[in-house]
Parts: C-alpha cells; structure tokens; sequence
C-alpha cells in the first residue's frame, strides 16, 4: 500500500485555460462570451490538488510544498484528481521520501500497473507534521528512521519488536483524523511535552522545540514564543503513542533544518 513504491514532488496543475479566465476576471471585453465555457471547465484545474496535510491531519489544497509525502491508502478518482469522501482506506498512515531511486509517479494519477489509481500521494510541511497528523515513518523508503520509531515505540510499550500493523492500530485510536479525541492540556503539562510534540490553543497549532512553542503554517514556522505568552485551552494534536515515542529518543525531521537554497 505505499512502503513498496516513491514519487516526484507534488506539482499544481494548470490548464491552457487559465489565462482566458485572467482575463475574463480582469474584464477583458473580447472573452466576455467565453466566461461560463472557461469556468466550467478550466477554472477549477488552476488551483493546487487537495493533498496537503496539517497538524490535525486535514487535507487541502495549498500552493506550499513540503519535506516528505506519504498516504493513507487509496482515496482519490484519478479522474478528476480529485479526493473521494473517504480519507482513509487502510490503517498504515505512513511518511515517505519524495524521491527514491529515481522513481516517478503521476500524483493522484494512475499509478497502479491494472491502469487504476494507485495510493494517493499527500504531502507535509516536515515529519513533526507528518507525526501530529498520525503518520509514522515507512518501512521501505525510510527503513533507518522506520526502525529507529519501531525501537523507541517498544520501549515506551515495553514490547518486543512491534510490528507495523500493531502500531497502526494503536495509532488509529488515536488519530484526530480518524476519530481520535484532542486531549486537553494544563499548562504545565504543555511545559513537559518532548521535542516534535505539536499542541493546539483554539485552532493554531503550535510544535513543541527547546521549551519553545513554535506556530506551525503551511509555509513554515513563526518565531517562537513562551507558553505563558500564547491564551487558549491547550489540547494535544499528536497522538499519544507518537508522543511516547518522542520522549523516548526519536528525533523527527523538521522543516527548520532543512538547507536553504
């Protein structure tokens, strides 16, 4: 279902349309005919496919992109590119690699070797994203950090050798997504969350680093601020398995060290 396959980086698609519409919008008399025929058809392929994930681990369609892709089985219509209702078929919610081995895929394409769709490709601002949205790290594209999170999960556990399908079940009680329920948060408890643990105050999420709440966007980070300097009612947005696991030692990737070009 996805820890066996890679992908390009998510693109936005754009129709020959497009430029009619600018100029439709810009009240250009010559293309005024036009608009209902251009609307219709093309408008709607100028904006970015429905495949990026926040915290919470809702999808949307943003222009931003991210470090890692990833899926939750197969939910679109390649089609239209569009999402279907559903926002999950399978349990494994995991974190991929947006390249490996040079491989290609046509995102929410048809991906499949039958010609049908294959997994829908989504796509995070970085792992601490990826891990609020109850994602974990795949086994086949990110084998090292797939076993570093299997390790740090059986100590917090204190079971020998998880299997992936046993974390995912735990993880899916636990994922807001899927039903999961945000638990709310004393201060002083936000003070003792590990690194990579993200929290919400009203409906701003907010990634725990250093003692530091650091405001999470599509486009990145804000600058960091102190608990005390954030109102709200706290609640948990990362599940609390991945929550465990982070205390334990396992260190996700962020957007904040990623190079710049």
């Amino acid at each position: 279902m996805g820890e066996n396959q890679s992908l390009l980086r998510p693109s936005t698609i754009f129709s020959s349309g497009v430029l009619k519409m600018q100029r439709i919008l810009m009240h250009d008399p010559e293309d005024q005919d036009g608009f209902r025929d251009c609307a219709s058809r093309n408008w709607s392929r100028a904006i970015p496919l429905q495949n990026r994930v926040d915290p919470f681990g809702a999808i949307h369609a943003v222009e931003s992109r991210g470090m890692f892709t990833g899926n939750r089985g197969i939910i679109h219509d390649p089609a239209t590119k569009t999402l279907l209702k559903r926002r999950w078929s399978a349990k494994a919610w995991i974190i991929c690699e947006c390249s490996f081995r040079g491989r290609r895929r046509d995102v929410m394409g048809r991906n499949a070797p039958s010609g049908r769709a294959s997994w829908t490709e989504l796509f995070f601002l970085d792992e601490v994203t990826a891990l609020a949205a109850g994602h974990r790290p795949c086994f086949y594209c990110r084998r090292e950090k797939a076993r570093e999170f299997a390790t740090c999960f059986a100590d917090a556990f204190r079971v020998a050798a998880p299997k992936a399908g046993e974390m995912d079940e735990l993880l899916h009680s636990q994922r807001l997504a899927s039903g999961g329920k945000a638990r709310p948060l004393a201060p002083r408890e936000v003070e003792t969350l590990p690194d990579g643990a993200v929290v919400s105050a009203g409906c701003d999420a907010f990634a725990l680093r250093a003692g530091r709440l650091l405001p999470w966007s599509f486009a990145g980070y804000g600058k960091s601020l102190g608990i005390s300097e954030v109102d709200g009612e706290w609640r948990l947005i990362t599940p609390p398995a991945t929550v465990a696991v982070l205390a334990k030692g396992y260190r996700p990737k962020w957007h904040l060290d990623m190079p710049r070009a």
